[in-house]
């Protein structure tokens, strides 16, 4: 991928729905909420505080993360629907 992110910014793939309920439903398109689990495929270089030191990011490329249900801004990339957010609207690391 051609993009980094600045800052805090990080950039996630939102991983795919459930295509069954547990009942063994099946859930249409139209019907599916968006996931809110995902992929981290880039960070960027952290914040900087009031002394100017940078603060490194706590997520990673490669980590699978939760967010809010309205987190970050959608973006079409290379062909891929891909969020950006801040770190701070991750709410934490799946499986750490």
């Amino acid at each position: 991928m051609k993009f980094r992110p600045l800052h805090d910014r990080v950039v996630v793939k939102r991983l795919e729905g459930e295509e069954k309920t547990k009942g063994g439903i099946i859930i249409p398109d139209t019907a599916k909420e968006k996931p809110q689990e995902g992929e981290v495929v880039a960070v960027g270089p952290g914040s900087r505080d009031d002394s100017g030191k940078l603060n490194a990011l706590d997520v990673k490329a490669g980590d699978r993360v939760l967010f809010g249900k309205w987190s970050g801004t959608e973006v079409k990339i290379d062909g891929q629907d891909l969020l950006i957010m801040k770190e701070s609207d991750i709410m934490g690391i799946v499986g750490a």
